[in-house]
């Protein structure tokens, strides 16, 4: 319905103000931003999402008064040709004003939380310049963001998806040239460059879609168009459906990291925390989830589509999660777990199960950013306790005092994750890698608190926000698909202990580096943000829970999705996850909690389990089989291409043999041999030559004797007397 008609118009005129008031931030700081203080650039920044967040809010508010009434706001004209219309336009319902406001929400908390990690990054790499771009990156993202999740249309929604794309290359690769100490290194360039790449053959599925979508569903790309023409065409042609569907899991799987397109997130931990929080586990990554809720009309037509969906999603929750139990990583760890968390939201709306997924979307978004954002918390304690140490160990040289240790150099690799400094030795030191921390909890006693509470909703543990919306999946998966059930079941398992050994390893037992017995806690800029989203995830839950009268998230989707059935608690599913989740942590202690690592001890499943946690420690070899499948041929082919196609063929044969060869020929023997020197040199010569005669000829009339002279004279007046007589 548009804005004009509908009476009572709430707050919906300030739907633009979603996209225009993160613009105005970023063109502040663009144009400003030279000028301004850090905490200036920061304010501007963050102020602007935070004035999404209200109309965010306004917005949601006037839904709400409105009953759900789903209302357009035509903001500018855009594309027309022939009967074709299309707007830009913003829609207003329960499921884009939800979206909206995890977005603005979790995303202005993180913008505040990068006032104080910006504050030291930058610093640590020399590099305050890039202050004020990592926070126009971070407004241009919120706005592309909004344009994804408001648009009335696909062809809108894809603006924002790409908009998105550009600021996950640019962000992953905002450190595009260097390490942590401005050392030469294009590993975090290389990154970036897999994600945009990875993505772009997603891309290509949606795009794909969309032009089925429009040749076959009555000529737009408009939602309710689409959706009022589909039932027609799925009875008369369901492979149309079926097709449209499928190629939009394509996209589904580049955008929200699904299988087989996931391998570029965890590349992506090389940019900066923040970003980590922000795009690749609260925001952008949850864009294909959404993408199938508001297609849930097409889907609910073709349940072959559905069960393919939720089985990618099942596989991909399973197998990104045995993944993780093998990285060291302290981001790697997260980044698979948030691989596999999508896993549960694409299984989720795959089977049907549209609320159960979005819930599950917006307790991750809460307690996901909890946790990489303490991970950056972590990162940044062991930096200032590396940089403390080192600082401590010149002054004891210089008094010649023996300096307290050395750093002991770690099987990870520092310039994949982005971190890694060189003490006074030349050795390696990640911050990012598990096996140099261990005893934080001591050191860092708030970001362990605020880690816990984030372990404990990942883990799903009641009554966590992670335990209602993950048992809430587990339940639709077990009505309705047994074998996805079974393999989120077993995903789950994996997720606590997986979460277990990261908080055994980080927080309890004896530091193993110098930098981790000299962590020091993070600023309250950082840890207040870390607190509210601490609250969200421990009573996030609160907004779906499977009692009479309080499934009011349920209720809030039924405007945009029709009727929902609110599924009740059931006890049994509910026993089952917690009992292995309490079994999983159980296991995690008796492993690394009740005898912690030691500096350079092999990790205690390394020898139990032999060559199945090689292959998790190495990621399954995905990567490696990509490159001898894909990337080797392609570079291969390339390179063939390059050399003997370009150069030698295109180069040498046509352009130096054929081109340069024929016009050197046509040149040299046609035009100058024959034309130029044998017909135009000798004509023009031979006159040269007439020209010469006759002047040799008329030169001896010039000897230079008078009588001679009068003679010629009187010779010529005796012409002319004759003629004219004989005239």
């Amino acid at each position: 319905m548009h804005l004009s008609e509908t009476v009572n118009t709430g707050f919906y005129f300030l739907a633009p103000w979603l996209v225009l008031a993160p613009v105005a931030g970023l063109l502040i700081n663009a144009v400003f931003g030279r000028q301004l203080s850090e905490k200036w650039i920061g304010a501007v920044a963050s102020l602007a999402s935070g004035a999404s967040f209200v109309v965010s809010v306004l917005l949601a508010y006037s839904v709400w008064v409105g009953h759900g009434l789903p209302v357009s706001v035509p903001f500018a004209e855009w594309i027309h040709i022939g009967d074709l219309k299309l707007d830009w336009t913003f829609r207003v319902d329960s499921l884009s004003t939800t979206m909206m406001l995890v977005v603005s929400g979790v995303g202005t908390l993180i913008h505040i939380y990068a006032i104080g990690y910006m504050h030291e990054d930058v610093r640590f790499k020399h590099q305050e310049g890039r202050f004020a771009r990592f926070f126009i990156y971070l407004n241009l993202f919120i706005a592309a963001m909004m344009i994804l999740v408001s648009g009335d249309s696909y062809l809108m929604l894809f603006v924002g998806w790409e908009g998105v794309g550009l600021c996950s290359f640019l962000l992953i690769g905002f450190w595009f040239e260097m390490d942590t100490l401005a050392r030469p290194s294009w590993a975090n360039s290389d990154a970036a460059k897999k994600a945009f790449i990875t993505n772009r053959v997603g891309d290509f599925g949606f795009l794909i879609a969309g032009f089925l979508m429009f040749w076959y569903l009555g000529n737009s790309f408009q939602f309710d168009e689409v959706f009022q023409a589909a039932p027609a065409v799925a009875e008369a042609a369901p492979w149309v459906i079926v097709a449209i569907t499928l190629f939009m899991l394509i996209g589904v799987a580049g955008k929200s990291a699904q299988i087989p397109l996931y391998v570029w997130l965890p590349d992506a931990m090389a940019g900066p925390t923040p970003v980590s929080a922000l795009i690749h586990a609260a925001t952008m990554v949850t864009a294909g989830v959404y993408l199938i809720t508001r297609s849930a009309p097409l889907y609910t037509l073709v349940p072959q589509a559905q069960y393919i969906v939720a089985m990618v999603g099942a596989g991909t929750a399973l197998f990104a999660a045995t993944i993780a139990v093998g990285q060291y990583d302290i981001k790697k760890v997260l980044a698979y777990s948030t691989i596999s968390q999508l896993g549960f939201m694409v299984a989720a709306v795959g089977m049907g199960a549209f609320v159960a997924g979005m819930f599950h979307l917006v307790t991750h978004a809460f307690f996901k950013a909890l946790l990489f954002l303490s991970a950056g918390s972590v990162i940044l304690g062991l930096e200032r306790g590396h940089h403390a140490h080192e600082h401590h160990g010149h002054n004891d040289h210089g008094k010649g005092k023996k300096k307290e240790g050395k750093k002991i150099p770690q099987g990870g690799s520092a310039l994949e994750s982005g971190h890694g400094e060189h003490d006074n030795h030349g050795e390696v030191f990640d911050p990012g890698d598990m096996r140099n921390m261990g005893g934080l909890r001591k050191t860092m006693p708030v970001t362990f608190w605020l880690y816990m509470i984030g372990t404990l909703a990942l883990a799903g543990i009641f009554p966590f926000a992670g335990f209602w919306s993950k048992d809430e999946i587990l339940l639709d998966a077990r009505l309705h698909f047994t074998s996805v059930y079974w393999q989120l079941t077993i995903a789950a398992f994996f997720t606590a202990f997986y979460m277990g050994r990261q908080v055994w390893m980080v927080f309890f037992g004896e530091a193993r580096s110098d930098a981790a017995k000299h962590a020091e806690e993070s600023p309250k800029v950082m840890t207040i943000p870390l607190m509210a989203l601490a609250v969200l995830s421990a009573v996030g839950g609160a907004l779906n829970l499977p009692f009479k009268g309080f499934h009011q998230f349920g209720h809030w989707l039924e405007y945009t999705l029709g009727e929902v059935e609110a599924l009740p608690l059931d006890l049994q599913v509910a026993g089952i996850s917690t009992a292995l989740a309490l079994l999983a942590i159980f296991v995690s202690w008796l492993l690394y909690g009740r005898s912690p690592l030691k500096t350079g001890q092999p990790d205690p499943l390394k020898k139990p389990l032999g060559f199945v946690f090689t292959g998790m420690e190495n990621k399954w070899f995905v990567d490696e089989g990509y490159g001898v499948l894909l990337i080797t041929p392609f570079r291969r082919l390339s390179q063939f291409l390059a050399d003997v196609i370009d150069w030698r063929f295109w180069h040498d044969f046509v352009h130096d043999t054929v081109i340069a060869g024929t016009y050197n020929w046509l040149s040299d023997v046609l035009l100058n041999r024959y034309a130029d020197q044998k017909g135009i040199d000798t004509f023009f010569n031979s006159w040269g030559s007439f020209t010469q005669r006759l002047s040799g000829s008329v030169r001896k009339i010039q000897n230079g004797f008078v009588r001679s002279y009068a003679l010629s004279v009187l010779l010529g007046v005796v012409l002319i007397l004759g003629y004219l007589i004989l005239k």
